[in-house]
């Protein structure tokens, strides 16, 4: 088992919490081990503590930050495979999907590294006016300030390292505040993180419920508010923390599109990777699929002869494909959107604590299988008369992250990249696809702003103009 000390890690040391909290394996309940519970109270120290070194942090050289965010990548990936079963265990997340999360949040380190040698301005001519003779001009990017990153339960290593490692590329102190049911790898990874830096202050870690966001968010001497969770969550955070910056990787629904040329067993195969991987617990897994009719009666065949390949049980199996949801309340809340959504059900049912994949034919709008963010092993399928009226039912949606399309055709291609409105479209491969050094986020209700290292460290900098007479 991972070992750092007792408490929170606010300011320079660790902070004793009068609670605690058992975290559980969500696929047998057992206990995992006990996490420190923060208050507000607890949550305004850190801000404090983050404002004492802000400065500090700032002044920190590029090599010094660069060092660190390196050292970080080096330090997960020594202990890795430790990481992935401490994923396992806190979020019931199979195996397979906690190696790829350990991976890709070692590439979120290196490339926020990379990043440090890239903050710089440039000049401006400020000429272009008489007034502007004899003036030199140009402009630099500065730290935002205190960054407040709140991640979800589902990627908890992943998402407060794109929280994280950006924020020290930037050179700001950074509070992250992982979810209740899934802090275990947080507090180890910030305690790394702590054991290697020049300044132990600059990342701090804070526990607890909503009361603790909001002591967080609603401060006026935070920068910035980078949040990854539902619609509903963010759009309060936004209100509220209003005048300070904020961030939001919220919800999605995100479609699949089968053309009239598509390859049918290749459309097949992105249903099933990319509907079922992390139990359907990620933001971008298939949950609508739209097929144009001169292909529906074979593919929607070939998908449902192939739905048993899609391996549930022990998550700590690697064959396993599907597992428990985070919570008991999650898999009754999805249960019972299947039931209120109509249409035809193939597959579902819960086996254990496990709820099965299931597709659901013919889902009409208006219902929360359609409409909303189901974030559980669920596909709803609609047969579509062409491209057109799919991409009218794309972006029918109140959210827009990412969509796919699978056609042989450039113009379909093309035109996907242009009328879809989300913030990424993927042609002939699964939604789900993100390299962790593109640019990702969404449109509507799917939030505002773009993590990736590069473009969270232009997020969380300010430029700074300078104007000087010689």
């Amino acid at each position: 088992m991972t070992e750092y000390p007792d408490g929170l890690p606010v300011g320079a040391g660790w902070v004793s919490t009068v609670d605690v909290e058992e975290i559980v394996f969500p696929y047998d309940g057992s206990v995992v081990g006990t996490a420190p519970v923060g208050t507000p109270e607890l949550a305004t120290r850190a801000v404090d503590e983050a404002v004492a070194v802000a400065r500090e942090v700032a002044s920190l050289p590029s090599r010094v930050r660069r060092a660190l965010l390196n050292d970080v990548a080096a330090a997960v990936r020594s202990r890795r495979e430790e990481f992935e079963n401490l994923l396992v265990s806190e979020t019931g997340k199979p195996l397979v999907d906690c190696r790829v999360e350990v991976a890709r949040t070692i590439v979120t380190w290196e490339a926020a590294a990379e990043e440090v040698s890239r903050l710089h301005g440039e000049t401006v001519p400020l000429d272009l006016l008489p007034s502007g003779d004899g003036l030199v001009g140009f402009w630099k990017r500065k730290p935002i300030g205190v960054v407040v990153g709140i991640a979800g339960f589902n990627y908890p290593l992943l998402l407060a390292s794109h929280k994280i490692a950006p924020a020290i590329a930037a050179g700001c102190p950074v509070i992250v505040k992982p979810a209740p049911q899934t802090p275990l790898a947080t507090l180890w990874l910030v305690h790394l993180v702590r054991s290697l830096a020049p300044v132990p202050a600059m990342v701090q870690l804070v526990t607890g419920d909503a009361a603790v966001g909001a002591a967080l968010t609603t401060d006026r001497r935070v920068g910035a508010v980078s949040f990854t969770g539902s619609a509903a969550v963010g759009h309060r955070i936004a209100r509220d923390a209003a005048p300070t910056k904020t961030l939001l990787e919220l919800g999605s629904n995100a479609a699949l599109v089968v053309a009239g040329d598509a390859d049918l067993d290749a459309a097949v195969d992105a249903v099933l990777r990319g509907g079922f991987y992390a139990s359907g617990q990620a933001c971008i897994s298939v949950q609508r699929v739209l097929v144009v009719a001169s292909v529906a009666s074979a593919f929607t065949e070939r998908l449902l002869a192939r739905l048993g390949e899609v391996v549930i049980g022990d998550p700590r199996d690697e064959k396993t494909r599907v597992s428990a949801l985070i919570d008991p309340a999650s898999t009754d809340r999805v249960a019972a959107w299947i039931e209120k959504a109509g249409g035809r059900r193939v597959g579902g049912g819960v086996d254990g604590t496990v709820l099965r994949p299931t597709v659901l034919l013919d889902v009409p709008d208006g219902v929360e299988a359609w409409d909303e963010e189901i974030f559980g092993p669920v596909v709803c399928l609609r047969t579509v008369s062409d491209v057109d009226e799919a991409f009218a039912a794309v972006n029918a949606s109140r959210y827009g992250l990412h969509a796919s399309v699978y056609s042989r055709s450039l113009n379909t291609a093309f035109r996907a990249l242009d009328e879809l409105e989300v913030g990424g479209v993927v042609v002939n491969e699964v939604p789900g696809f993100r390299s962790d050094t593109m640019p990702y986020g969404g449109v509507k209700d799917s939030g505002i702003g773009r993590e990736g290292p590069r473009f969270a460290v232009e997020e969380l900098t300010v430029t700074r103009m300078a104007v000087l007479r010689p």
